[in-house]
């Protein structure tokens, strides 16, 4: 069982120096988290243990030494804690959601994080030089051949496909047809999959040097699932988004994922079939009646509606929001913060 460290082992429990501050908010979520998963395992084993209310008792009164102790060091240094000790453990009213949904699905880009700029920005460069050179040869410049534009094009002929589907489409916007392939081209064979596979070294290299930010609320409200004890997945059509939840500091609040990797290895149908979404439910192991979804664009609202999920809630970052009601949200926010408890914001 959790001890809360004693006002004379401060010191000597969490060193602090100058350069490595102590980051009070995050020690008070680990607290919070410890003493709640000691309350399940107590709360389990009840029947087993003849003093289980000894235990309980002990671990409330646990529960509140420690969020004294805390609150009073974030008076003392005036920092806020946002993950209290003693605030109220979610459920799911406070998060916004129906009481018979057990899991949550969240889309990646533009849900949790702000990926999508630096998927861009990955195929911008991968196609400028193929664009340039037609254009070169054609004269065309400003033609069929013009350069990718990445916030038209990534959202018209990119966002939600698999890699190649991406290449393809977008080949074929400027009237453009290359030879497939095969998947052992190196990245400078001009093939559909000698493309997708320079798409890939060019994001890796950009995640190496640009960090990809969570969405502040969206970090608070997974936390918030993961303390109610729902389970979580999150979907994308990117191979890499085991990368971008771990940059983004995301990774420990997911229990599944459902990539562009998957997607390939299941041959799922991309948005707006709802295949995607219903695999992230199997590996949750929860039917889609009693999972919610959480989108961002059109398409993914419709996807959801299609597979039949209880709950589907729209996260209105740029605009769309009137066109994802019309496809079915029951409700669009533009943060996932505001779903919350305002005893939990």
């Amino acid at each position: 069982m959790p001890r809360a460290p004693s006002q004379s082992s401060r010191t000597a429990t969490v060193p602090v120096s100058p350069e490595a501050p102590l980051d009070l908010d995050a020690l008070s979520a680990h607290w919070r988290l410890a003493l709640n998963t000691a309350q399940d395992a107590v709360q389990a084993a009840g029947e087993y243990l003849s003093p289980g209310n000894h235990l309980r008792r002990r671990l409330v009164e646990e529960r509140d030494r420690t969020a004294r102790l805390l609150d009073e060091v974030a008076r003392e240094h005036q920092i806020r804690l946002v993950h209290r000790v003693a605030a109220p453990r979610p459920s799911q009213r406070m998060l916004g959601l129906p009481s018979e949904v057990n899991a949550c699905v969240f889309e990646l880009e533009g849900v949790l994080t702000a990926s999508a700029a630096v998927h861009a920005a990955a195929w911008a460069e991968t196609f400028e030089d193929l664009l340039f050179s037609r254009a070169e040869r054609t004269g065309e410049r400003f033609g069929p051949f013009a350069p990718f534009n990445p916030r038209t094009d990534y959202r018209a002929f990119i966002q939600g496909r698999p890699r190649l589907d991406g290449v393809r489409a977008f080949l074929a916007s400027r009237g453009l047809r290359l030879p497939e392939g095969s998947p052992d081209d190196p990245a400078s064979t001009k093939t559909v999959h000698g493309i997708a596979k320079r798409k890939n070294e060019a994001l890796q290299q950009l995640l190496a040097t640009r960090h990809v930010d969570a969405y502040e609320g969206a970090r608070y409200y997974l936390e918030a699932v993961r303390d109610a004890g729902l389970r979580s997945a999150v979907v994308s059509a990117s191979a890499n988004t085991q990368a971008i939840l771990e940059g983004a500091g995301l990774a420990r609040l997911v229990d599944e994922r459902v990539d562009g990797n998957v997607i390939v290895a299941e041959h799922l149908r991309a948005w707006p079939e709802p295949d995607v979404l219903l695999a992230a439910c199997r590996r949750l192991g929860v039917p889609p009646e009693h999972a919610a979804v959480f989108e961002t664009e059109p398409i993914g609202v419709a996807a959801a509606r299609a597979g039949g999920f209880d709950r589907v809630v729209a996260v209105e970052r740029h605009g769309g929001g009137e066109a994802m009601r019309h496809e079915g949200a029951d409700l669009v926010v533009a943060d996932l913060r505001e779903l919350l408890d305002p005893t939990l914001r």
